[in-house]
Parts: structure tokens; sequence; C-alpha cells
């Protein structure tokens, strides 16, 4: 690899070297970036169940698809316009890199100011549409207000993070990340139990130690890598990478938020069941969040192996990685089932700071029946992005479309009839139709098909 396409020690080379090897060196940050980053909503979570009560816990829970829905564009959109940098990273072109960079802030700023007024506009009638309690919805709709009109810093991060990652550089934002997530705890407890501003509280320490990562990383890029910096003529790049580019980061964006929006429309019926089953499905969230992390670090490991190789034609180290990715997974959902079936009412308690066997049943029950699933759920993440970036856009958002109405199906049809125990089994079944579909395509994608090894 050029001089000039190294991460002053930083980077992590996935275009050579053991597949398996790269893979683990690339996601291990990815893993610990992810369960720093869920520490944000798990501290709010727990000071506010701790020191508020369950009520204020549920106006948390009752925002948080919202707040998710809102992380899960910026991610995607961050990581959908990274994909043209990694091709580029893989194609050694410094020009197209450089352009990359230019297109995706100009890219960054259109969308992150369009979603910021969307979003707050719409929040009331959308926190209305959820049929969210009376008695809490004072306090979700002040913790929602504050995230959604913070959405730039949400999408900055996640954009920076993506770039850096993009060249291989998945440690550096770690840092960053463990350093702001310690000063969220900080100011955690110093918004809500010194200044008593309440649940509106924990969103203020969330969004100004999203805000202290944003700063440092800018920092970071500006010091010590450089080849991210593009230069006036670079913002001059032709119509036709602005195009492609969009196109990537809003349909990345889009396939994550129309899986979001499923979860929205899955909190609305929620949400009818009252608020001590909303405490209890806000806390097991967000244990289910954690379980998650080392699925999607490998499927966002995935996103940048994917291009970087496709630029480096090099398609057989594709094919090795999604079989690598596929046994990982298979190991963490061994790993969780055994320790829910050991831990699940403890970690409940945990999390919600309750007692209430309404609360611990619920919560014990869901992490029993996720758990087992989830390599089908890491299956399903890592395939849609490994079909993102092969550059095949239509095939990952039908099945986040479809992703969307069987969860409006379920929300509509099963949880009136069999309550909590329908929204248990919901995202299970759904996974098992979004695997099937994603793993066919992507082994009959013209690129995985026909390109020899």
């Amino acid at each position: 690899m050029s001089r000039q396409f190294r991460v002053r020690g930083r980077a992590i080379d996935l275009i050579g070297g053991k597949v398996s090897s790269s893979m683990v060196a690339f996601s291990i940050p990815i893993i610990l970036s992810g369960l720093f980053q869920q520490l944000y909503s798990t501290v709010d979570t727990m000071i506010v169940g701790y020191t508020l009560g369950e009520s204020a816990l549920a106006a948390i829970g009752a925002a948080s698809p919202i707040f998710d829905l809102v992380i899960g564009f910026s991610i995607g959109v961050g990581g959908g316009l990274s994909i043209y940098t990694a091709r580029s990273y893989g194609e050694m072109d410094g020009e197209k890199l450089k352009q990359s960079v230019a297109v995706s802030i100009v890219l960054f700023i259109l969308i992150s100011a369009a979603v910021t007024l969307l979003s707050t506009a719409l929040l009331k009638p959308l926190l209305y549409s959820m049929a969210t309690p009376e008695e809490i919805f004072h306090d979700t709709y002040g913790y929602s207000i504050v995230i959604v009109s913070s959405t730039s810093i949400l999408f900055l991060y996640n954009l920076l993070e993506g770039l850096l990652r993009a060249v291989g550089n998945s440690i550096t934002p770690l840092f960053f990340l463990l350093f702001s997530s310690l000063m969220n705890v900080v100011l955690d407890l110093l918004f809500i139990v010194f200044f008593g501003l309440g649940v509106k509280g924990a969103a203020y320490a969330t969004v100004l130690s999203q805000g202290i990562s944003v700063v440092l990383v800018l920092v970071y890029i500006s010091k010590l890598s450089r080849m991210l910096i593009p230069s006036s003529r670079h913002f001059r790049s032709p119509l036709g990478i602005y195009l492609d580019m969009l196109s990537l980061g809003l349909s990345m964006g889009l396939m994550r938020s129309i899986v979001y929006a499923g979860t929205v429309i899955l909190q609305s019926s929620i949400n009818s069941l009252g608020y001590l089953v909303i405490a209890g499905h806000t806390a097991v969230r967000r244990l289910f969040m954690f379980a998650l992390i080392p699925f999607i670090s490998i499927a966002q490991a995935i996103s940048v192996f994917v291009p970087q190789n496709l630029g480096a034609g090099k398609i057989g180290r594709i094919r090795d990685a999604m079989r690598f990715t596929y046994s990982m997974d298979l190991v963490f959902a061994i790993a969780f089932t055994l320790i829910s079936l050991l831990f699940s009412r403890d970690l409940v308690s945990l999390i919600s700071g309750s007692t209430n066997e309404v609360i611990l049943s619920n919560g014990s029950l869901y992490i029993l029946v996720f758990s087992p699933f989830l390599v089908v759920c890491g299956a399903v993440t890592a395939t849609r992005n490994a079909l993102q970036g092969l550059g095949s856009k239509i095939i990952p958002i039908t099945s986040s479309i479809l992703e969307l109405v069987l969860k409006y199906l379920f929300a509509v049809l099963f949880v009136p009839r069999s309550g909590y125990l329908a929204v248990v089994f919901c995202e299970p079944v759904i996974w098992c139709f979004m695997a099937f579909e994603l793993v066919v395509s992507f082994y009959l994608n013209p690129v995985i098909k026909n390109r020899p090894r």
C-alpha cells in the first residue's frame, strides 16, 4: 500500500492478509465503540429509573424508538456515503477519495438540516399517533425534542466515524467515544441529580457528550489524517458523483430508518398495554441493544470490507468474509443464549431498578426468546450491508420495507389479541423471512456469482 494511503499507524489492512484476522482486528474497536455508545442510553435509563422512578423510565422508553430512528438514519447515511470512500481507498485513487469526502460534507449539511426540520415539526403528531400515555407525554416530548433538534451532531459524528473506518481506521473513534461516554455519566448525574432537570437532563447529557466526540474527531483528522481533507476543487465534483453518493447515503439511511420505523409502529401497540409494560420493555430493549452490538459491529466491518475489496478486485475475499461473519454470528448467539438462561431476571432488574413482577417477567421472557434468534438477526444485518457495499440498493431497501409491513401487521393483528407475547415473537419471526431472502440475493448477485476467485 502506498505511503499516501497510510493512516498514521491506525489503519488496518482489509485488502491483504488473512480475512479472519483482518475482520477481527477491524471489528473489535467497533464492538467496543458500540458498547460505549450504548452506555449513553443505558446510563440514561439506569439513572432515570433509580432516581426519577418507573414513570420517567417509561417516558424515555416511549421516546427511544424515535431516538433509534434518528440515530439509525444518521448511521446509515454516514455508512452509505463512506462506501464510495472505501471503494476509492481500495482502488488507491487519492483524487477520487478526496472528492468523496468533499461530496459527503455537502450532502451531510443538506440531509441533516432537512431531517432536523422535519423531525422537529412532526415530533408531537408522531408521539400522539404512537398512543403515548398522557401521564408520561410531557416528559417524553421534552426528552425527544432535545434529541431531534440536535440531529446535526449525530449526523456529523457518524459521518466522520464512517470516513475514518472507510480508510481502515476503526481504532481512533473508539478512544474519543470512550472519553465522551465517561463524560456522559458525569453530565447525567450533574443535570438530573444536582440540577434537577429530570428526563430532559438525560437528553442534554447525551447531546453534549456526542458533541465533544465530534470536536475531538475533527481535531484528529485535521492533525493526523489529512488524506481525508479535501481542497476547494474537490467540492466542484461532477454532478454524477453527487447523485451517486446521494443515492448510496439515502438508500442505506432509508434501509436503517425503515427498520426502526417498524419499531416505532410496534411501540405504539406496546404503549396501549400500560406504562408498566412500557417500562419493562424499555429496560429489556437496552439489554437487546447491548446484545446486538457484536452483530451490528461485524456488519459495519463488512460495509467497509466489501467496497474496499470490490475496489481492489478481490471478490474471493468478500465471499470468505461473509462465511466468517455468519460463523461469528452463531458463536455470539450461543453465548448470549447461555447468559440469558442464567441471568435474564437479574439483568432486567439491574437495568430497570425495579422489583415489579410485571416488568421482570415480561423482560425475562423477551430476553429468553430473542437470544437464540440473534444469529438470524446478525445474518440479516451483515448481508444487507454487504449488498449495499456491492452497489445493490433496491434489494436491501425492499427487504427493509417488507420488515416494516410485517411489523405493522403484528402490531395491528396480533398484539391486540395476544398482548406482550406477540411483541416478544414479532422480530424473531420476521428475521427468519428476511435472512432467507437476503442471503439468497447475495450469492446470486452477479459480482459474487460470476467473478472467479
